[in-house]
């Protein structure tokens, strides 16, 4: 079927998918998770990965939220990868992102932004100017990064933080919510507060 897509990952951040999928006019027709809590979800399959198509192809997308393991789910199956964009977005046409990337709602991107391959930037997310975000980043609801931020790989900023002009964020980690980051962060730190302190690194 034309317009045709399959899911990986059956859990909320699933619904917000699905919204922006049937939006879209885009036909979800199964999801794959191989530890489902129900058979169904919006009436839509959910079923185990080893009944995945062999070379299909169709359209898939990856509606996990955790960066470690949208970066494992899309290591492993090498398949046709959609990004998606909800119809309130404001993406400017300037701006650039990468396959698996989801926008969502009241989400903005301004020009000359760039975004890697399945990034999730969140409901209410500002991404100004210049920034340039790598794979696997997540971008929460209410988050915002003033111009010419550079993020890292994997890495998750949360809902409500800010990011002033011009900061470097390493890979994997973290910012959290409602933190101000004032200060360059390296790879793999956890940072919180008002301003933001590293209090310990992540570890994967």
């Amino acid at each position: 079927m034309e317009n045709s897509v399959f899911l990986f990952g059956a859990s909320g951040h699933c619904k917000v998918v699905l919204d922006i999928l049937l939006l879209n006019n885009f036909f979800p027709k199964a999801i794959f998770d191989d530890a489902p809590e129900e058979k169904f979800l919006w009436n839509i399959p959910i079923l185990k990965s080893d009944k995945l198509p062999i070379n299909s192809t169709d359209s898939f997308f990856i509606s996990i939220g955790n960066n470690l393991n949208r970066k494992k789910i899309s290591e492993k199956f090498k398949l046709n990868y959609i990004s998606l964009v909800h119809l309130k977005a404001i993406v400017s046409a300037k701006s650039n992102m990468g396959e698996g990337t989801i926008v969502m709602a009241n989400a903005v991107l301004n020009p000359d932004t760039q975004v890697g391959r399945h990034c999730i930037i969140n409901t209410g997310a500002v991404i100004e100017h210049d920034c340039k975000l790598a794979d696997f980043v997540h971008i929460s609801p209410n988050a915002s990064l003033a111009g010419n931020v550079t993020v890292g790989e994997g890495t998750h900023i949360g809902i409500g933080a800010a990011v002033i002009q011009g900061i470097k964020i390493g890979r994997w980690a973290t910012v959290g919510a409602g933190a101000v980051i004032l200060e360059d962060i390296p790879d793999f730190a956890v940072v919180v507060g008002v301003p933001g302190k590293i209090i310990r690194f992540n570890s994967f």
